[in-house]
């Protein structure tokens, strides 16, 4: 039983006295090739509730939800697992008894058919038969009362049919059930179990219902701001001005050398200034919202006020990579290209490094590229030693550390250029998308691939709902900021 308690979160019982349980969401059945109207109608959200729900859908195309896992040295899960404990403990009470007490242990079958129920499609006529035969409430409770309720066989049964409707990726937690003989720890573990069941269902449900959501949230926000912008005609004001400074920003500089060659990189194409099309210019309005100024908050664009707190994340995540690839790349340069940036597992210890210790660097750069400094300087030195490589001389030490420290201001020829780089692959994401942008990384951003790869697909999943939300109107503003016969016949809807 440890391996289950160990791995699989608990579920929360309201109380060992009431035995009262309040079961989260449902699981995917294995084999599902149903459509989504199949899917059981408590699984699916309310899809009135667009603002939140399908708002986050429409920008998260691999939409998942976990288990939330309370760390065991807060206060609150530390009362949560005091409060689980009483329960099963009074359950194990109870069986041990002679005569034994089915009084909690009823509670829990009937809780365990509920959710195994909820977990059946509507054509699963057969097993919904199986499951109400051998969990029916009025055949448990005479058993109950004659004291012949055998908890160990009924568990045995309910296995079986979790077998049946678990993802494969729940078989090895089921199959470790099997060899409990503990009636207590086995229906702990049961009810366990069927809680990651019921998550497993919850986002296949989710992802089924993505496309629908997703249509509807479009929809439903463009009714909204289209019923706002009836009422005020001038709604759209900055949002002009916005596209304005952004077309602004790509018209070519006279007689600027223009290159020649082969086919242009990734990297080339999306920074090119030709042809000045609406996608082009929609792109780099958006890039423009990550270099966007608090004081400028007024005029911020109408369109994406909705999207302001999402853009500030990703600001601030930007901010942290710029500074992640600095130290990398000065840490680098200061071993010569040793043998230590080939280590996958130095690299990511040093990646983890840097990225806790520099948590507050927003309200206190000097300080934490300090702390980063030492800590780098001491790894890079600890780690030479130890493969038997000649350590850094207390010169370049030094000098190391100096240059990381000088990481913490703006003005940095480092921290600027892994800025402008980090912009670009941005603005690459957005022309050519995510995967063939990492193709063609700009230089000093390797090492930290994985991370990009995550930013540009929240930056890409934000501008893209945005987008075809308020495509339309941005559309007709692009049209008379565009010369006539510069703009394809696309609209922007073709990015």
């Amino acid at each position: 039983m440890q391996a289950v308690e160990k791995n699989v979160p608990l579920q929360d019982p309201s109380g060992a006295e009431s035995c009262s349980f309040k079961p989260g969401a449902p699981g995917p059945a294995r084999q599902d090739n149903s459509s989504p109207e199949e899917q059981p109608p408590c699984l699916t959200e309310p899809v009135n509730d667009v603002p939140e729900l399908s708002c986050r859908i429409g920008m998260d195309h691999d939409s998942h939800r976990e288990e939330k896992v309370l760390p065991p040295s807060s206060l609150e899960g530390q009362a949560k697992d005091a409060m689980h404990n009483a329960f099963w403990d009074h359950l194990k009470e109870q069986l041990s008894a002679t005569p034994p007490d089915f009084s909690c242990a009823l509670e829990l079958l009937k809780e365990i058919k509920e959710i195994l129920l909820s977990l059946l499609l509507p054509r699963q006529s057969r097993l919904r038969s199986e499951v109400e035969e051998a969990l029916a409430d009025d055949l448990l409770q005479r058993e109950a009362e004659h004291g012949d309720l055998n908890i160990l066989r009924l568990s045995k049964c309910i296995l079986s049919m979790m077998t049946l409707l678990c993802a494969p990726v729940r078989d090895k937690a089921v199959q470790k059930l099997d060899g409990i003989t503990d009636s207590a720890l086995l229906l702990r573990g049961i009810f366990q179990v069927l809680g990651l069941m019921k998550m497993d269902m919850r986002n296949y449900t989710l992802q089924s219902r993505q496309p629908h959501l997703r249509e509807h949230s479009i929809l439903h926000e463009r009714a909204q701001f289209q019923e706002r912008l009836s009422q005020q005609p001038g709604l759209l004001n900055h949002t002009t001005k916005w596209l304005s400074r952004a077309a602004e920003d790509l018209r070519p500089v006279p007689d600027a050398p223009t290159s020649s060659g082969a086919g242009p990189s990734p990297s080339e194409a999306a920074s090119s200034p030709e042809p000045l099309s609406p996608a082009v210019v929609l792109s780099q309005a958006f890039l423009n919202l990550l270099l966007w100024k608090p004081d400028d908050d007024e005029e911020f664009p109408e369109t994406l006020l909705a999207d302001r707190a999402r853009l500030r994340e990703l600001e601030v995540q930007l901010r942290r990579l710029t500074v992640l690839a600095s130290v990398l790349l000065v840490a680098s340069s200061s071993c010569g290209g040793s043998v230590l940036f080939g280590s996958p597992q130095f690299v990511d210890k040093l990646k983890r490094t840097t990225q806790a210790l520099t948590e507050e660097f927003d309200s206190r750069p000097e300080e934490a590229m300090l702390t980063v400094s030492q800590q780098v300087s001491q790894e890079i030195h600890q780690s030479l030693k130890s493969m038997g490589l000649a350590p850094l001389s207390s010169d370049n030490i030094a000098s190391l550390m100096g240059q990381i420290q000088d990481i913490a201001h703006a003005q940095n020829c480092v921290r600027s250029v892994i800025d402008q780089r980090i912009h670009l692959f941005l603005k690459c994401c957005l022309v050519l998308g995510v995967p063939r942008s990492l193709l063609d990384l700009p230089g000093g951003l390797t090492l930290i691939e994985a991370e990009l790869a995550e930013l540009g697909q929240r930056f890409v999943n934000l501008t893209h709902h945005n987008q075809q939300v308020f495509g339309p109107y941005y559309t007709e503003i692009l049209k008379t900021l565009i010369p006539l016969g510069q703009a394809p016949k696309t609209g922007v809807e073709s990015l």
